[in-house]
């Protein structure tokens, strides 16, 4: 079992070297981030029993590190980092791996007066050259004076840091420093607690500025919403570079005294049930987040296993969040449909709306009501008034939840007129939690905020007090005049067998003749000229159908569609690569 009641984590003799996981409940009172900075929330949280707990592949606990051992850890490590020459403000990357090097190196900065900036880790698409490219582009937006890495990374970080003029160091390597005592800087609420790169920043990448007031404001924000109680205990893959990994799963345990339960993602993402493994052995109840695409590859994978039933006993699952990306109801009842016999009930569902220019949160569901949808025409969604003897065709837009506490949001026209209840447009929000601003980029900063405000770069509307997205506005494409969503392409040529979310890309181009058009590309799996000619024709009749365009379809080798640091598909670079012909199709007529 995961919850250990009271006491220092042992065993007996015979078991010496098996770690037990941090307990659950405490005798600590628990206080909801009310702290003034960050490094404040971690000196209370240390004088509990609570802490993070690491757990291998299978599930099987290989680290339990409680906050005290943290603390103590941090504070070595901030020592050796002003031995160092560091001096406040500073920034220091750190390859965000999860595990307790990250966690002693990120809250060592942060005693240190530093601004620790947390860069992702290689993922299993781009190869070598691809993830040294993208760290050299964030390293000189971020101008660190350190570059900390897992001694695996060595040649690839070394590279990146070498090739910035930023000195790198394994992080088995500083640790192994010595610790001379020193005083460390007085922190400030209103001074830069960290920098967050959102999920998209790879070519041309925004350091998010986030404050410790920011920052504990909306942890205690997002606490509120989601009803924080005794018995929570939190279960987390999601990477600790995107916000929704560290702030959400990482900071606000810190904050709000959980235990926390980690499965490292390149593990998930090779044995997702055992995310759920972990779930069903939490005597407490269970937090868990996750973006769609988790929901959707449990629920496809349990569909070659046994009952869900014989497995996991999900019914203490209380909320299970989800984010980071468009919420589609089917991958939802999907899940449903594969775990209810195990016990998990839909009211756990928590969709939520945020960003990392938000600190995270900017809207949360109330526990217990779950998925809600509202059919929306799509004439509403592009913003046409319909043609005459057209069928409608709808649309289910989740409803995200509502401002969290201290977020204000409005919906906006582009001259920045507020509109009424139901009306599309633009998402703005203001409060205590948004941005200080984009790192060294004064003019990025001042084209998204005006007077406080965060101009996010969403589309939705507003309904009794509740958030509904529609999608980015980036991503729109415009034929004609008309607004069409990329996601209801990408979405139509799912429903065809033998694709699935992260296969298909949709986006605008311009044909030789001047005119906008969509093109599709599409993962295709089959090596069979016929059978390729055949999907072509398919995809583009079912498109046709939905949108009544006629697009460009490609078919593309499978792993060709780029992502973000998070996973999620990257329409914009997709469409660069595409242009540029680093995409090159399959020529059909071969």
């Amino acid at each position: 079992m995961l919850e250990e009641v009271s006491g220092t984590p042992t065993r007996g003799d015979a078991d010496a070297t098996v770690p037990l996981p941090t307990p659950t409940a405490d005798r600590l009172a628990r206080r909801y981030s009310d702290f003034a900075t960050l490094g404040e929330a971690l000196d209370y949280a240390a004088q509990g029993q609570r802490g993070l707990n690491f757990h291998d592949a299978r599930g099987t606990l290989i680290r339990a590190y409680p906050y005290a051992q943290l603390r103590r850890d941090a504070r070595d490590n901030a020592c050796r980092l002003v031995a160092r020459g560091l001096r406040a403000g500073d920034r220091v990357a750190l390859v965000a791996e999860t595990g307790a090097d990250f966690a002693a190196l990120f809250f060592g900065a942060i005693y240190a007066g530093l601004w620790p900036v947390p860069l992702p880790l290689p993922t299993s698409f781009g190869g070598r050259d691809a993830y040294i490219d993208q760290l050299s582009v964030q390293l000189r937006s971020a101008d660190p004076r350190l570059l900390l890495y897992p001694a695996e990374l060595t040649t690839m970080a070394g590279a990146a840091a070498e090739a910035c003029g930023v000195i790198g160091v394994a992080w088995e390597d500083l640790t192994r420093e010595p610790v001379i005592e020193t005083t460390f800087p007085p922190a400030d609420p209103q001074d830069i607690a960290y920098l967050q790169y959102s999920s998209g920043s790879t070519r041309f990448p925004h350091g998010v500025a986030v404050t410790h007031h920011a920052l504990l404001n909306n942890l205690a924000a997002h606490s509120h919403g989601m009803a924080l109680c005794e018995t929570d205990r939190c279960i987390s893959w999601l990477p600790w570079y995107h916000d929704m990994g560290l702030v959400g799963c990482f900071l606000s345990p810190v904050a709000n005294q959980v235990s926390t339960d980690y499965l490292k993602t390149e593990d998930f993402a090779r044995r997702p049930l055992a995310w759920l493994d972990l779930i069903s052995r939490n005597t407490g109840t269970t937090l868990s987040y996750s973006p769609t695409f988790g929901y959707d590859i449990c629920a496809r994978r349990m569909s070659s296993q046994t009952k869900a039933s014989a497995r996991f006993d999900l019914s203490r699952w209380r909320i299970a969040g989800n984010g980071a990306d468009m919420i589609r109801p089917d991958v939802m009842q999907s899940f449903v449909d594969a775990f209810a016999e195990a016990g998990f009930q839909a009211s756990a569902f928590l969709p939520s709306y945020g960003l990392a220019e938000a600190t995270l949160a900017v809207s949360i569901m109330p526990p217990g009501e779950g998925i809600i949808v509202e059919l929306v025409e799509e004439t509403q969604l592009s913003g046409g008034s319909g043609a005459a003897g057209r069928p409608q065709r709808y649309r289910a837009i989740v409803n995200c939840g509502k401002p969290v506490r201290d977020m204000r949001v409005e919906i906006r026209e582009e001259d920045g007129t507020i509109l009424p209840e139901r009306a599309i447009g633009k998402v703005w929000c203001a409060g205590p939690s948004i941005m200080h601003g984009y790192f060294n980029d004064r003019e990025a900063t001042e084209a998204c905020m005006a007077d406080g405000w965060l101009d996010t770069g969403d589309m939705g509307y507003m309904s009794d007090g509740y958030i509904y997205i529609v999608g980015r506005a980036k991503d729109m494409i415009i034929v004609n005049g008309k607004n069409h969503w990329p996601q209801d392409i990408e979405w139509a040529v799912e429903q065809l067998p033998g694709f699935k979310a992260g296969d298909i890309a949709a986006f605008a181009i311009t044909t030789p003749g001047g005119e906008e058009t969509p093109a599709v590309l599409v993962q295709c799996r089959t090596s069979d000229m016929a059978e390729r000619s055949r999907l072509r024709d398919e995809i583009r009749e079912k498109v046709r159908s939905i949108t009544g365009m006629n697009c460009v379809i490609e078919l593309v080798p499978p792993r060709t569609l780029p992502r973000t640091s998070s996973g999620k598909l990257s329409r914009a670079k997709a469409r660069t690569l595409y242009l540029s012909g680093e995409i090159q199709p399959y020529d059909i007529a071969a």
